[in-house]
């Protein structure tokens, strides 16, 4: 299956890139799985991440043709 990944703010220059195509073979794939195919390091525990455009966890089962989002926590002031 294949999932779009969407890197934003300083995390998409932390990757080097704004987004990615990731295909996995695994039927019962996690964010946790897609992270690890798109970094050789370990998420940094204050990443966000959303799946079709709703936040959610790393252990959230995802579809072919969905879209993963990573980002750091909003910040304002």
């Amino acid at each position: 299956m294949e999932i779009d990944v969407k890197f934003f703010a300083s995390l998409r220059e932390r990757m080097g890139r704004t987004s990615d195509k990731v295909t996995l073979d695994q039927p019962a794939a996690t964010v946790a799985v897609v992270w690890a195919k798109v970094s050789s390091e370990p998420m940094p525990s204050n990443i966000l991440v959303a799946v079709n455009k709703e936040y959610t966890d790393l252990n959230q089962a995802l579809k072919g043709g969905d879209e993963v989002a990573f980002f750091p926590p909003v910040t304002g002031g």
